[in-house]
């Protein structure tokens, strides 16, 4: 058989799990452009690239001869180098999902057979004249070329990506005071966007933090083995002291459908788990001071398009399902205050940041292809995610009660939303997207795109809450 051919379709095989593994791995589930602390990694993911990027273009059409072929065998050594370097920094800093690690292995795998197939070619190669031979590989030859440009841009986003972690790193975080140093706080929900900025900031503040997570040794290696994991509220004694409770803990609310099964889901992943929460807390031999909860603006329902009432906390719910989730959450938190625990309710809007929802908003932005959507009247209430942690401290030095709009002082129509956003990416503005297609795929969750909220949030400014990004061009610019 020829081993040169079967050397370039292992190649291609590579190539469409590379892409497998950097779509879904490190640019969805694990979001790795994002995840502060991977910039090494990021930088080792982008050489590799860049090399087999090199790689794949120039074997799709050329054989190495002569001194040529000796580069070729060391550009192998350089990458089998970096792969193992790669595993050890992956190790250090992360623990990798099961289909990330199968993935890998079959990667290290496969990558291994062509390289070694290869390298039986390479004592033929070096006993001819150095020089490039020009030896297209018809179809095949293309699809590889085709892999060797995505690779490289995927590595020039990585290398990017990187530099941007590198510098962001750079910058002395925001300092949020959550009283006095060496408290105990216990947080649910800590793997989660907000949740990871909330426990860098409390142990930024020399609290003591006990995180409850599905996962535990994730969650051990996120926060570097400086948070105590426990996988549920079941595990944790009646003897453990906490001073602060703070529940963040939610499935993802847009997603499928929301079927009776997956409104079951989201009643479960927040009014079961506060439920249990506050169980625990009735049991508990030293009570905590404080239960913070979060809610969200969903809360309220939604406006009709042309209706331009303010919200402040006051206002009522609806009857519908977001509302009633929110409604039926917030309850459950209520539940504390029977054991003498002061709740506060949180109504997060949408929080912007450099994870969450923020970066799939931008996405059509930055493609040139941003406009109102389904008109784009609807009211967009939102908040910087460094305002929404300095607020949550802001509420634990001052004990307050109750429920509290988490939302910038500024609220925007969608239209004026994208059009700021589009001025901040310098991309133009004005293609409009309708809203039924997202209706029709969606059905009732579409109100969480599709209609909104003016929200204020009256009590915190009235409790004295400076906003350090009260404005969303400002918020953005931080972001971008």
């Amino acid at each position: 058989m020829n081993t040169h051919l079967l050397a370039m379709q292992l190649m291609a095989c590579q190539g469409c799990l590379g892409a497998f593994d950097t779509l879904y791995h490190h640019e969805l589930t694990e979001a790795l452009p994002q995840r502060a602390g991977a910039a090494r990694e990021l930088a080792i993911h982008a050489l590799r690239a860049m090399i087999y990027s090199a790689l794949f273009i120039g074997l799709s059409a050329w054989v190495f001869q002569g001194a040529w072929a000796l580069l070729l065998l060391l550009v192998f050594v350089v990458e089998i180098g970096l792969t193992l370097w790669d595993f050890v920094v992956e190790d250090r800093t992360r623990l990798l999902p099961a289909t990330e690690r199968v993935t890998h292995t079959v990667l290290a795998m496969n990558g291994g057979a062509f390289i070694a197939l290869l390298a039986l070619d390479t004592p033929a190669w070096l006993a001819l004249p150095t020089k490039l031979v020009w030896q297209p590989q018809g179809n095949l030859g293309v699809f590889l070329a085709l892999c060797g440009i995505g690779v490289g841009l995927s590595g020039l986003r990585d290398a990017l990506a990187a530099r941007a972690l590198g510098k962001r790193a750079a910058l002395a975080p925001q300092a949020v005071s959550f009283g006095a140093a060496g408290r105990s706080f216990l947080v649910t929900g800590a793997t989660g966007f907000i949740g990871q900025f909330l426990v860098r900031a409390l142990l930024r503040d020399g609290q003591r933090v006990t995180v409850v997570s599905r996962q535990p040794r994730q969650a051990a290696f996120l926060f570097e083995g400086r948070v105590d994991c426990v996988a549920s509220v079941d595990e944790l004694a009646p003897s453990r002291r906490f001073d602060v409770v703070i529940n963040l803990a939610g499935a993802r609310i847009l997603g499928w459908r929301w079927s009776a099964r997956r409104r079951a889901q989201l009643r479960q992943s927040r009014v079961a788990l506060t439920d249990r929460l506050v169980d625990w807390i009735g049991a508990a031999e030293h009570k905590p001071a404080m239960l913070l909860s979060a809610s969200a603006i969903g809360y309220y329902g939604v406006q009709e398009r042309g209706d331009d009432r303010i919200l402040t906390e006051d206002a009522p719910p609806q009857a519908i399902f977001m509302s009633d989730l929110c409604r039926e959450w917030e309850a459950a938190a209520q539940g504390a205050r029977v054991h003498g625990v002061t709740v506060a309710c949180m109504r997060f809007g949408l929080v912007l940041g450099r994870q969450g929802a923020l970066p799939m908003m931008l996405l059509p932005i930055k493609l040139g292809l941003g406009g109102p959507l389904a008109g784009g009247m609807q009211w967009l209430s939102w908040i910087h995610v460094d305002d929404l942690i300095a607020a949550l401290g802001h509420l634990c030095l001052h004990g307050a009660s109750g429920s509290y709009n988490f939302t910038a002082p500024e609220s925007v129509p969608q239209a004026q939303f994208s059009r700021v956003a589009a001025s901040v990416l310098r991309r133009p503005y004005g293609l409009p997207t309708p809203g039924w297609p997202m209706r029709l795929a969606l059905g009732e969750q579409a109100d969480l795109l599709l209609e909104g909220q003016r929200v204020m949030p009256d009590r915190l400014l009235k409790s004295g809450f400076v906003f350090r990004y009260p404005q969303l061009e400002s918020a953005l610019r931080s972001l971008a």
